[in-house]
């Protein structure tokens, strides 16, 4: 593979995306109408003319992610070296879900996940497993915590239960949990919405009443969700009150850190997430803030048992391990994560971490930390309000006169930003996400000049 010829074109198209638009103009008829035109399957393509219409596509009818001034969702820029990984991964078509057949793909995925646990503070033991995204990773935390507090579970299916498994988590946490309560056949009913405090964090005292509550009606309690990160704020929960009181209680601690996780990485940012080392399982993206391609997910546990029993699996058609092999040579899997067929999902974060070096991956954290840092002080000062607090580099803002859903579609239609508007704590607010480590100070200082020209621009707009 010519690295040199993929980091021409990889830099060739992020200096056309950083210079080109953010956002597209184009209606679905249009792009059905391309490809119906272009299309129809019935005879072979060259696949230089397939490639060349595919970019083209990509690069005119996509909002550009990767761009400087996307400060919208989690969808980081990407390094090189994770882009090359996943081409490796399409060449070779690993198949993970035995040991066996790809020997050295698992143990690369073994690496890269412990080098993480230790990280978080897990313990040596710990089993961690990639997936698909956070949502996956949340489904596998609820399956165990299920399997783990309710034996009969797993054999007989909720049913057997003398009453209703609940999951306790705040409205800020990721509503991804109602599905997953839907899938599992908890109900959705059974996810129970605990308090937050002025900072939207979660109430732990209100956390203790509704768990006492609902035991003296007859529910089960038996999971707790704090979140690193919520989608919206990017709040933090207090990790470390969630945890000592599931501790008392003998539940399930639950941190989905999907977002805020990448943060461990980070010796300056690292403190925030104190707490989560006692969790019972966690949620972290390498897709959201480790600056990887969509999507590589990771699922933490402490109790490598209680994932074995949730997922075990008895096959005669899987090939067999070398006998005598050690704990990690006898790891498959296909029994120990809801997925059974497993793309080389890890490869992605094993090369990205491997070229850029633990500093330098916690130095393209901290610059984000410091482009959110720059982004807050220069709204303040120019009269906006910040609405969430958080390290994380995520701001919610708002000001007098400006309607947040006006505001960032003017900023997507004059291609100044990417943003997003959202409800906090029942405020309208713009939401702005800095998710790449190419962004700069420029970017912010001209994004927000632009804002402001906005701002003034709307009281005249509606006298009109």
């Amino acid at each position: 593979m010519r690295i040199d010829q993929i980091r021409e074109e990889f830099e060739t198209l992020e200096s056309a995306i950083a210079d080109g638009p953010i956002v597209p103009n184009v209606t679905a008829g249009e792009i059905r109408a391309y490809l119906g035109s272009r299309f129809d399957f019935k005879q072979a393509m060259p696949l230089d003319k397939v490639v060349a219409d595919v970019e083209q596509m990509l690069q005119k009818w996509q909002v550009q992610v990767t761009h400087p001034r996307y400060f919208g969702l989690f969808n980081p820029s990407v390094t090189l070296a994770s882009v090359v990984a996943d081409t490796l991964v399409a060449m070779y078509n690993s198949q993970l879900a035995n040991w066996r057949t790809s020997p050295a793909a698992n143990e690369m995925e073994r690496h890269t996940l412990a080098w993480l646990a230790g990280k978080f503070g897990l313990p040596t033991d710990s089993i961690a497993t990639f997936t698909s995204g956070g949502s996956e990773a949340n489904l596998t935390a609820v399956v165990v915590a299920l399997t783990r507090a309710f034996p009969e579970y797993g054999e007989y299916g909720l049913r057997y239960l003398s009453g209703d498994p609940t999951i306790y988590l705040t409205e800020e946490a990721h509503h991804g949990f109602n599905k997953i309560a839907h899938m599992v056949g908890l109900g959705r009913r059974n996810l129970r919405i605990v308090a937050t405090d002025s900072n939207l964090k979660m109430d732990v005292d209100d956390l203790s009443k509704c768990v006492t509550e609902d035991r003296k009606n007859g529910r089960l309690p038996f999971m707790v969700i704090g979140t690193a990160g919520t989608t919206a704020g990017a709040i933090i929960d207090p990790l470390t009150e969630i945890a000592r009181f599931c501790k008392e209680q003998h539940i399930w601690f639950h941190a989905d850190a999907a977002y805020g996780g990448s943060a461990v990485v980070s010796p300056n940012l690292r403190q925030h997430l104190a707490g989560i080392e006692a969790a019972d399982s966690i949620t972290c993206d390498a897709h959201k803030w480790l600056s990887v391609p969509m999507g590589c997910g990771m699922f933490f546990c402490r109790h490598r048992d209680s994932v074995a029993q949730a997922f075990r699996s008895d096959v005669t058609y899987m090939p067999s391990n070398h006998p005598g092999g050690d704990a990690f040579t006898t790891f498959n899997p296909l029994t120990y994560s809801a997925q059974w067929s497993r793309r080389f999902i890890g490869l992605k974060l094993f090369m990205a971490l491997a070229q850029q070096g633990e500093a330098g991956y916690a130095a393209m954290l901290d610059h984000q930390g410091v482009m959110g840092n720059v982004l807050r002080e220069s709204l303040v000062a120019t009269g906006w309000r910040i609405v969430n607090s958080t390290p994380l580099p995520v701001v919610c803002f708002t000001r007098d006169g400006v309607v947040p859903s006006q505001l960032v579609a003017e900023l997507r239609e004059r291609q100044i930003a990417w943003m997003s508007d959202a409800q906090l704590g029942g405020v309208p607010v713009v939401r702005a996400c800095i998710t790449s480590f190419r962004t700069t100070e420029k970017d912010i200082e001209w994004v927000v000049g632009q804002m402001n020209a906005l701002a003034s621009e709307a009281p005249r707009r509606k006298t009109a």
